[in-house]
This record gives structure tokens, sequence and C-alpha cells, in this order.
């Protein structure tokens, strides 16, 4: 099982969603899974990965571009925060004020760019209480997190994701759920996974102020640029809503989710039991 299948607790929710018990480890995943929104083919830059493994994917166009660089052993199975919100149950209230996810770096990159001028922006923009969650990797430094708590915001993180088979937060995307759903509308910099993952839980959402830029992009498939480009919809203060959500339904493949069997047999999960 990849390590990276595990990351988010990806694993944990597939196999709650198999209606399989809570086990420390779920089943071994027979493939790669897909382990966060991107516009490549599927798999993160870099990613250690065995020719002719199964490539778990969330959606119909990500397929797409993975065949098109050559690989051909693709599924697409949704994205699990995808299968998340279908096990729960909505709010009943609409929210209150933005949660504001700045773009992060992680262990091999860092991010630069001048965060009090992003807090100046959400500032300005936003009506309401605003929360600021920080990725493990900005939270853990003390100077940016000074200056949103500085600034007044509620200031949160949503856990490790793990790595290497450790310290992973198996209910990374539960609490993050939750948090998305408590606030009116979501936003960043970067259009992200947390853009997508909020449209698909019934938040507005936006992406707006400076993308910040990461030590060594990996430009191939065309980066920040390529992101107004393709997605000019997400992009300013205000968007629209139903059209916003329509597309983030497709980027996480909402509308192609599996059925409980279906998705055990994608997985290479057996109908009971453990491997």
């Amino acid at each position: 099982m990849h390590h990276a299948n595990h990351h988010y607790g990806h694993s944990h929710i597939l196999a709650r969603y198999c209606g399989m018990p809570e086990p420390l480890h779920p089943p071994r995943i027979q493939g790669y899974l897909q382990h966060g929104w991107n516009i490549g083919d599927g798999l993160a830059p870099g990613t250690p990965y065995v020719s002719g493994a199964r490539l778990l994917v969330w959606s119909e166009e990500t397929r797409r571009r993975s065949w098109s660089q050559g690989r051909r052993n693709v599924v697409v199975v949704g994205a699990p925060f995808a299968y998340l919100v279908e096990m729960t149950p909505p709010p009943t209230d609409p929210g209150e004020g933005t949660i504001f996810y700045p773009f992060h770096g992680w262990e091999g990159q860092q991010v630069h760019g001048d965060h009090q001028r992003l807090i100046d922006e959400v500032q300005a923009t936003e009506t309401g209480p605003i929360t600021a969650c920080l990725y493990w990797n900005e939270y853990r430094m003390r100077a940016v997190r000074n200056l949103y708590e500085s600034a007044g915001f509620r200031v949160i993180c949503h856990g490790y994701r793990g790595f290497w088979w450790r310290d992973h937060n198996r209910d990374f995307l539960v609490g993050q759920l939750a948090e998305i759903r408590r606030h009116r509308r979501v936003v960043s910099n970067r259009l992200c996974s947390a853009i997508w993952y909020g449209l698909l839980a019934g938040r507005e959402a936006a992406v707006y102020g400076d993308p910040m830029v990461l030590d060594n992009a990996d430009m191939t498939f065309g980066g920040e640029p390529r992101l107004h480009r393709q997605w000019p919809e997400l992009y300013g203060r205000e968007t629209d809503f139903a059209t916003c959500h329509q597309i983030a339904r497709a980027q996480l493949g909402a509308d192609e989710l599996a059925g409980p069997d279906e998705l055990r047999k994608l997985l290479g999960w057996p109908k009971e039991g453990y491997v």
C-alpha cells in the first residue's frame, strides 16, 4: 500500500464508506490513490510510482490527462472527501463568516510571500468572523501564526496529513468538513482542494490575493497561470455559487462515486475481511 493512500485519512474514509469496521489500519489499497487535487495526471510531482500499477484518480478530467501522459491503468473513483460528504448529514444553518486557507509549503518545498499583505486584503474583503486555517507546515512557524493571531483571526490547523505510514490524522477531512460547514465562505489565494471542498459542502468560495511562490515549483502542467486560464469562474472576491458548485462536482468526481461493493472491487478489497 503506497504510504500516500493514508494521507488525510483517505483510506479510513473509504473503508467506512464500504461498511468496514474501524480498524487501526484499513485494508491495503491495490494501487495509488490520488491524494490531492492537482492539474496533472493525479500523481504528485516526484511521487515514487511502480509503472503499470493502478492509478485511482478523482475525476474523468484527471483520467484523460493521465492517459495523455501514457498511463493506461487509470480508474476514476472520486475524491474521498466526496464520499465523506455523502456520509455526513448536512447542517441546518448556513454558517457564519469566512475560513481562509493561505497557500502553503510542505516538507520538500517552502512558500514565499507577504502574509501581512494577504491578511490586510482578506480583512478588507470579508465580513463576519474570520478563521485562518494554516497548513501544519506554516502552523508550526510561530512568526507566521503570530501575524494571523495579531490580526484577530481565529487560527486553526487541521493536523498533519501523515508521511511514510506515520503520524496520520485519520480524522483530518472529518474535521475539515466540520470547519468548512461552520462558515459561510471559503477563500484562498490559490485554487486548491479546500476551495473545491467548500463548494461541494455547499459554501460560497472565492480565490483572490497574491498567490505567493513555491520553491522550485513544477511548471510541467502550467502552474498558477493555467489555473487562471482554465478556471476563471473561481477568481475574484465574489463568484457565482451555482456555476462554481458544478465545476467542483466535476473536479471531485462527485457524480461518479461508486457504490460500496463496486468501490471495494476498484480498491482491490475483499468482500469480507482484510488483506
